[in-house]
């Protein structure tokens, strides 16, 4: 494994500075994509700067080497092309043939499953199917947290149906969802790559009678299935005029580009679903035209794998200063500590140092008052991306987007630079440290191309990881244990530890 290191022998991020007039420069890379027809486009994109972290070019020429001995050109290559992928299921990961880039077969069959889905959604904003207002959208894990990232960051000004997104088992959320919606003009979308989800199917269940038990005839017409076992879907009840499917290769922390990101094509509609896919796509383009430490996803992989594995860091923090990507901690949690949680390599051997940290995070300039405390003067050392905007998602005095992105750049600053608000250096407590890491992505503005170019960098970015680390980010066999043990219980066909079988009885669960 990579040796972990002293820190305190390691140069400070502001003598990387010192020693180098150009380092803002040459640590700092840009990924862009057209807007505007054609007579008149513009690019847009968004800024990746890592100049405040460790990083030198000793240390980007060391995991380069590390990316060749990995064999990263070969794995990007398998996965894009559709190749298996995913050792342990056997499958491909194709998730990126849903943006346009992957094997032939691959893209042709996202095409089409695209074209059907784009057919309902402008069935259903025309009128087609009846008045439409409300939709809830019923799933769990990538089915969820996906569609309702990407719903709440751009529907804040507009949305063409009122999209709620129910995924916990737990009732109120679902009494939530009912509450605020009318079941006269209300669909359910049941998001289910195996249509045998528990906690989903058995929501669905209590939405479909709630439409029945409020006078709606023949409920079952209200439904919509998002899922890889359309027989399942039918089976279930779905008529198969409104089963989307998507291809058992496309997994769920992977898969709003495919049918399960239905609910943001009917908040949004379907020109900006497809100029989501787009930006994702210029990402996509850059991530296989792209090589070494000016691959933006790769370098950002060997930043986290130099603060992981090198310096033994355990957490990354991940602040967006922007209300509307109050989730996108949510959705990165899932995405690279279900990806790279792993013990195990891809060859089933143990894993020789540590693998995905624990990603967290949340919203500036809330997080500044709450636990940017350890972050300032804390024991750990915990490197930090930074998300903004640079155009603002509100039409209030500008001074608010001002305030928002100075606290921004000032809080990367002021980590990298500590200081001492004493004065004179005789009080402990008011001092910092400094040396503090973050890495800063400034997107042009925060429309529908720059969220599926930020999602697919971290898509990148977590499997240029795996690559690194020998581990295979598509399998999450880590979920399965507990959801069975649950099903055990549940059915009485077995017994556990004392401790259960006490909390059991205390919950009225058994006798």
């Amino acid at each position: 494994m990579l040796e972990i290191v002293d820190g305190d022998t390691e140069p400070t991020i502001q003598s990387l500075f010192d020693a180098d007039p150009y380092r803002a420069a040459s640590f700092t890379g840009r990924i862009e994509w057209g807007v505007g027809n054609d007579s008149s486009v513009k690019a847009a994109g968004i800024l990746f700067d890592w100049s405040k972290t460790h990083l030198t070019d000793s240390l980007l020429s060391d995991f380069e080497a590390l990316a060749e001995a990995s064999d990263f050109a070969a794995h990007r290559s398998a996965l894009l092309s559709g190749e298996v992928v995913n050792i342990t299921e056997a499958r491909a990961a194709t998730h990126t043939a849903q943006r346009g880039l992957g094997s032939n077969a691959d893209v042709e069959e996202a095409n089409r499953l695209h074209n059907e889905m784009q057919k309902l959604v402008e069935a259903i904003h025309d009128g087609t199917t009846g008045v439409v207002k409300h939709l809830i959208h019923i799933g769990i894990g990538g089915s969820a947290l996906g569609p309702a990232m990407a719903v709440d960051a751009l529907t804040r000004d507009q949305k063409l149906v009122d999209v709620h997104v129910v995924s916990n088992i737990d009732g109120l959320a679902l009494e939530q969802a009912f509450a605020a919606c009318d079941p006269a003009t209300t669909i359910i979308a049941v998001a289910s790559k195996t249509f045998t989800t528990i906690e989903t199917m058995t929501n669905a269940s209590s939405a479909l009678g709630w439409l029945a038990s409020n006078g709606v005839q023949d409920a079952t017409m209200r439904l919509v299935a998002l899922t890889a076992a359309p027989e399942k879907a039918v089976e279930w009840g779905v008529d198969e005029t409104r089963v989307l499917p998507f291809p058992a290769s496309v997994g769920g922390r992977y898969s709003l580009w495919s049918t399960i990101g239905f609910p943001l094509a009917i908040a949004i509609g379907w020109d900006d679903f497809a100029a989501m896919l787009a930006g994702a796509r210029a990402v996509d383009k850059h991530f296989t035209a792209t090589d070494g430490r000016n691959n933006l996803p790769l370098r950002a992989a060997f930043a986290d794998q130099y603060y992981t594995r090198v310096r033994g860091c355990q957490t990354r923090a991940c602040f967006a200063y922007d209300e509307r990507l109050s989730l996108l901690p949510d959705y990165l949690q899932q995405l690279e500590m279900e990806s790279n949680g792993k013990r195990v390599t891809s060859r089933g051997e143990p894993v020789d140092g540590p693998t995905a940290p624990i990603t967290w995070g949340g919203v500036g300039t809330d997080a500044q008052h709450a636990v940017f405390q350890l972050l300032h003067q804390g024991t750990h050392l915990i490197p930090v991306d930074f998300i903004a905007s640079i155009a603002p998602g509100d039409n209030l005095d500008p001074a608010h987007h001002r305030i928002l992105l100075t606290n921004c750049f000032a809080q990367a600053a002021a980590l990298m630079a500590g200081g001492d608000m004493s004065g004179d250096g005789q009080d402990p407590a008011r001092a910092f440290p400094g040396n503090r890491p973050s890495a800063t992505m400034l997107c042009d503005d925060l429309d529908a191309a720059t969220l599926g170019a930020l999602i697919a960098f971290h898509e990148h970015r977590t499997f240029a990881n795996a690559v690194l680390l020998g581990i295979n980010p598509f399998d999450q066999f880590g979920v399965e244990l507990g959801k069975k043990m649950a099903n055990d219980i549940d059915s009485g066909n077995a017994s556990y530890d004392a401790s259960t079988q006490a909390l059991l009885q205390a919950a009225g669960l058994r006798e």
